[in-house]
């Protein structure tokens, strides 16, 4: 937990902290200062320090990206029956429910914190939480660890709430692409072009992250997306596939490929959509996340309060095309009922879930790193398919299988690329610099 969060190292009475392994007579007061953590921290070299950090950001996104992987197989599965099973085809009030339901994340986040540190008083609890996102924020408004003292005095809200709205309108934009496309060209299609967005990112994270080209990287995500095509193309029926912001496509009784309206506009769009989303990614990244260094915990709290106020941004503002979608007949508002709102709940929540561990996984890794790890998902829910009882389940098929270990493969691959990569740039910075590790 970030250390805003934590209790004060002990004293001693007179206020000083311990020295640690002193012996009265040996050390005077006055000669030899104390011992804190974070001097001991930068007494180390700066290779063992650089590990350290890396594998404690690494075990972070870990534990995040696990959660991403279980919540976005629910999202997927709940979104495909809901639309092929139960007929509830309201693309745009899905996305708005989905992204909408992003504002629970920073009060869950407060309650659980808020449960590590029932002996502390509310208002220093509150305190300390507050001044942990106003540095945090000044940080990512800066770009820097350590924002000078003018630069602390004017407030980061107004550059958190120009960024909010702009980071959310290009993931709105890029989200309601895939349900334009979804009903103009196949699932096969959607599937593979969507999950392109990969590429993209590590194309926009040259010029706007100043990411080096590594061919690791560039074999992996190549990997990776041809495990995405023997997946989408290597069977009858299309594969199962969850859109990040809600929907779903594919499975057996995804409408064939001859009902597609129009396969070269929906490409087209599908297409446009998958830069979008790329793009977005590498836009949170640049504008809206801790600079590097910054501690994880600090920078998990923090992705999760952003992705809030996307949630927020959402509900207050992106509500209005629903009425003009349904006075132009192109959608029907209508809210889910039954069965269609039971399981609605549970895709919103698992959505959700995935978006705020995916924004901490990006804050944490790379937005590169995090697109590829999202395609674990599909041989994930291809596996899920297989164990799931009748008339829900579909066998796994050799595609499935070929295709899923590709991208495992490529996964392995470039998280080891990205390891040494934050290891060696760590590195560096630690010999010029100070770290956040207390923060």
């Amino acid at each position: 937990m970030p250390s805003d969060l934590r209790p004060e190292l002990e004293r001693h009475g007179d206020g000083r902290a311990p020295l640690l392994g002193s012996n009265k007579g040996e050390r005077s007061r006055s000669s030899t200062p104390p011992v804190t953590r974070r001097s001991t921290f930068h007494e180390r070299d700066p290779e063992s320090q650089a590990k350290y950090e890396t594998r404690r950001r690494y075990t972070y996104a870990a534990v995040f990206l696990a959660l991403s992987l279980v919540s976005f197989t629910v999202q997927t599965e709940t979104a495909v029956y809901i639309q092929h099973e139960l007929k509830w085809e309201k693309p745009y009030c899905m996305l708005y429910m989905t992204h909408g339901s992003w504002v629970l994340l920073w009060p869950t986040q407060l309650i659980l914190l808020r449960l590590q540190r029932l002996d502390q008083p509310w208002q220093a609890f509150w305190r300390r939480h507050v001044q942990l996102l106003r540095q945090t924020a000044l940080m990512v408004q800066h770009r820097t660890l350590h924002p000078s003292a003018r630069q602390s005095q004017h407030s980061p809200v107004p550059y958190m709430l120009k960024m909010t709205a702009f980071v959310t309108c290009a993931l709105t934009v890029a989200g309601g692409s895939w349900y334009v496309a979804v009903n103009l060209t196949t699932a096969s299609d959607l599937t593979a072009i969507y999950n392109c967005s990969a590429f993209f990112a590590y194309a926009f994270s040259i010029p706007l992250l100043h990411e080096k080209v590594r061919v690791s990287k560039v074999v992996a995500v190549a990997i990776a997306i041809m495990g995405v095509f023997v997946v989408a193309y290597g069977d009858k029926a299309p594969a199962k596939h969850g859109n990040k912001s809600g929907g779903g496509a594919g499975g057996e009784n995804a409408p064939p490929s001859h009902e597609a309206e129009n396969r070269a506009l929906g490409n087209l769009v599908i297409g446009i959509g998958s830069v979008l989303y790329g793009f977005y990614e590498v836009l949170y990244k640049r504008l809206a996340c801790p600079p590097d260094g910054c501690s994880p915990g600090r920078g998990t709290v923090f992705a999760n309060t952003f992705g809030s106020l996307i949630g927020g941004f959402t509900l207050l503002v992106l509500w209005i095309p629903l009425p003009i979608l349904h006075y132009m007949g192109w959608e029907e508002f209508g809210l889910p009922k039954g069965e269609q709102a039971w399981m609605m709940a549970i895709s919103v929540l698992a959505n959700a879930t995935f978006s705020g561990s995916f924004l901490i996984l990006i804050s944490l890794t790379s937005p590169v790193l995090s697109s590829v790890a999202a395609l674990l998902t599909i041989f994930i829910v291809a596996i899920v398919d297989q164990l799931l009882p009748p008339p829900l389940n579909s066998p796994l098929t050799p595609a499935a299988i070929v295709g899923g270990l590709l991208i495992i493969g490529a996964f392995i691959l470039l998280s080891w690329a990205t390891y040494n990569e934050m290891d060696e740039e760590r590195r560096k910075k630690l010999e010029e610099s100070g770290s956040d590790i207390d923060d």
